[in-house]
């Protein structure tokens, strides 16, 4: 094999058709345009266009908020932290940080930090530095007598 010999497989590249060249080809003069007007034009770019109207778009109304300060996190529940403790993929010996859970693949990418959630079984005593936990998984990981330090301002919930 030689890289001379290397080729696509066969279909690999559908060849684009060839239009305006008679009327034998079967897409001869107006190319499978039909006939005169905007859309028989090139450059055209009518979508969403109703002839002057206002369009659905502009008439619907605006709904919601996205709030932009909004802190995000990665998400990981307490049966997959013990699953990876279980593979040996993470050490539970060793503190364990957002860092070390994302080497270890657990947690893709750490965006705003790494949340803890409290889906799952936690056996193993773990010393867990995160940006959050829920309150369910702080009550998991305490009650297998780890220990978590959370890194993110908790906001405190007012009562009303």
């Amino acid at each position: 094999m030689k890289l001379n010999d290397l080729r696509d497989n066969e279909g690999a590249r559908k060849k684009r058709m060839t239009v305006g060249r008679g009327i034998g080809s079967g897409k001869g003069k107006t190319c499978g345009r039909g006939v005169k007007g905007q859309k028989a034009r090139t450059g055209v770019s009518i979508k969403g266009f109703e002839g002057g109207q206002m369009p659905l778009i502009r008439r619907m109304p605006k709904r919601g908020f996205k709030n932009i300060f909004a802190k995000e996190y990665s998400e990981i529940n307490i049966g997959r932290l013990q699953e990876a403790i279980d593979a040996g993929s993470l050490d539970a010996k060793q503190p364990i940080t957002s860092e070390s859970l994302i080497k270890s693949g657990l947690a893709a990418k750490a965006k705003d930090g790494v949340r803890l959630l409290g889906k799952g079984a936690l056996k193993a005593k773990v010393e867990l530095t995160l940006a959050g936990a829920s309150k369910s998984a702080i009550a998991a990981v305490e009650k297998a007598g780890g220990k978590i330090t959370l890194t993110a301002k908790v906001v405190e919930e007012k009562a009303a």
